[in-house]
C-alpha cells in the first residue's frame, strides 16, 4: 500500500496533551487539566505520523498536500480505551430484562448467569468468528473517536478457551488501523460449568497462565476480585505467579464489595486497579500514595445500581486516573468513551479537562504506549479525531451525541459515515 498524501489540518483548536520529551508519566492534580490548547492552529501528518504542529497559518504547503479547514472546530487525540471486554459473541438482552425487573447483577451471577452466558457463547466459537465480531466492534469504536482499545480475554474461563481469545484478539487486532492491546483475564470469574470449581481455578494458575505469558510475553495479567467471583487468596496466587512470568498486573476491585484486594494491588505494585465505587477512604489514599493508576468504569454504574468511583476524591488526594468504556455485553455495554466522559464528570465528580487528559494521555500511560498516542506531539502516530464543536467540554456536556466529524487512524481519514471529514478543503 503506498504511503497517503501529507495532510495538513488548519484553523482548528488544538488540544495538544503534550508533556514534555522526558516525561512519560500520568497526571495527577492540577496538571490534568492541563490540555496544552493551541487557540487557532495547524497539524501536519505525513507517511501515518504528526510531522508538525504550530500556531497560526500553515506557513508551508509540503507538495501534494491536502489541507483541510477545520473552521475553529477541536482537534484532540483519538481515545485510549484501557479497558474493555469486547471480545464476545452472543446476547445477553434475558439478563437486561431480569435486572429491570429487580433482580441484582450478582444474584445473575450466582444463577449460573452473567457472564457465563456469554462464557458458554465464546466457547461454542472458533477464532475467526470470534475476531470477526471484535472487528465488528472496533469499527463502532473508531467511529466514536477511539483509535486505541485495550481488549481481554475472560469469556473462557479455561486454558483452551482463554488461549483461542487471546488469538482472536490478535487476528482482530490485524485488520484494524486501531492499536489494540490483549490483557489475560482468565479469573474473570469462577466457571460454573466445571465439575470442580477449585479446580478450574488452579487450571487458570498453573496452565492458562504460563501458556498466555509464553504466546504473549509481557500480556498484562488481570482479575475480578469480588464476592462469587475470585478470592483475595486466589488472586494473590494468580499475580504472584504472573509477576514471576514477567507480566504486569491489574485488577478488577472494589466493584461491590470492599475485601481488602486494592490496598494487596497497590502493595504488589499493580499497574491498575479498576472500578473502585466500594473502596473505603483508606484504599483512596493507598492508590493516591503510589504509582498504581486508578481507573473509573461509570458506565458500569450507569448500567447496574447508580453507583461510581469517587473521582473527585481521587483526583483530589492527588492520584493519577484513568477514563475508560469497560465495553461488554451485560455490566457495561457501550464503548462511548464520550459518554463515559459525560459520566464521570456528572457522576464521578471530574472536571471535563481531567476527563479528557484521563481518557487519551493517563491512558496513553497505563498502556505503555505514551510514546506513540495519547497527545498531538511530532513523531507520534496520526491518531486524531476532529469533534463537531468549538469547545471541548461539549464532550462532558452533550450525552449520546453523533460523535466526530473526522476520525484519522495512523494518518487516515477513517470512515464515519462521509466520504470526507464533515470540513471544508482544498
Amino acid at each position: 500500500m503506498s504511503e497517503p498524501a501529507p495532510i495538513a489540518i488548519t484553523g482548528a483548536r488544538i488540544l495538544t496533551l503534550r508533556q514534555g520529551s522526558s516525561d512519560r508519566s500520568p497526571r495527577r492534580g492540577s496538571a490534568l487539566r492541563d490540555l496544552g490548547v493551541i487557540e487557532r492552529g495547524w497539524v501536519l501528518c505525513r507517511n501515518g505520523r504528526i510531522d508538525a504542529v504550530g500556531d497560526g497559518d500553515l506557513p508551508d504547503r509540503p507538495p501534494h498536500c491536502r489541507v483541510v479547514h477545520a473552521d475553529g472546530r477541536v482537534l484532540m487525540p483519538a481515545f485510549v480505551d484501557a479497558h474493555t471486554h469486547a471480545c464476545f459473541v452472543g446476547d445477553r438482552s434475558d439478563e437486561f430484562e431480569a435486572r429491570l425487573a429487580g433482580v441484582s447483577y450478582l444474584d445473575i451471577l450466582a444463577a449460573g448467569g452473567g457472564i457465563m452466558a456469554t462464557v458458554r457463547a465464546v466457547r461454542a466459537a472458533d477464532e475467526t468468528e470470534l475476531a470477526d465480531a471484535l472487528v465488528a466492534r472496533l469499527e463502532r469504536l473508531a467511529r466514536l473517536g477511539t483509535g486505541t482499545v485495550e481488549v481481554k480475554s475472560g469469556y473462557g474461563l479455561d486454558p483452551e478457551s482463554e488461549l483461542t481469545m487471546l488469538r482472536a484478539i490478535t487476528l482482530a487486532a490485524q485488520r484494524t488501523p486501531q492499536i489494540v492491546r490483549p490483557t489475560f483475564l482468565g479469573a474473570h470469574a469462577l466457571d460454573a460449568d466445571a465439575d470442580d470449581p477449585r479446580t478450574a481455578v488452579h487450571r487458570i494458575i498453573d496452565e492458562a497462565l504460563p501458556a498466555a505469558a509464553a504466546a504473549f510475553p509481557g500480556i498484562a495479567c488481570d482479575a475480578y476480585c469480588e464476592e462469587g467471583a475470585w478470592t483475595l487468596a486466589d488472586c494473590r496466587r494468580l499475580f504472584e505467579a504472573a509477576q514471576a512470568l514477567g507480566c504486569p498486573i491489574r485488577v478488577h476491585t472494589d466493584q461491590f464489595h470492599s475485601l481488602g484486594m486494592t490496598r494487596l494491588a497497590v502493595e504488589m505494585g499493580a499497574r491498575s486497579v479498576d472500578h473502585l465505587e466500594a473502596s473505603t477512604p483508606e484504599d483512596l489514599r493507598a492508590i493516591a500514595a503510589s504509582d498504581t493508576i486508578a481507573v473509573l468504569l461509570p458506565i458500569s454504574g450507569f448500567t447496574l445500581d447508580d453507583r461510581y468511583a469517587d473521582g473527585r476524591e481521587l483526583v483530589d488526594l492527588g492520584a493519577a486516573i484513568v477514563v475508560a468504556s469497560n465495553d461488554n455485553p451485560g455490566s457495561a455495554p457501550s464503548g462511548s468513551m464520550p459518554f463515559a466522559i459525560a459520566l464521570a464528570c456528572r457522576k464521578g465528580g471530574l472536571r471535563p479537562a481531567e476527563a479528557i487528559t484521563a481518557a487519551t494521555w493517563n491512558a496513553a500511560c497505563l498502556l505503555d504506549l505514551q510514546d506513540e498516542v495519547g497527545s498531538i506531539e511530532p513523531g507520534k502516530r496520526a491518531d486524531i479525531q476532529v469533534l463537531d464543536a468549538r469547545d471541548e467540554r461539549s464532550l462532558a456536556l452533550e450525552t449520546a451525541g453523533p460523535g466526530p466529524v473526522g476520525v484519522m487512524l495512523e494518518g487516515r481519514w477513517y470512515d464515519t459515515g462521509w466520504s470526507d471529514p464533515a470540513m471544508s478543503s482544498d
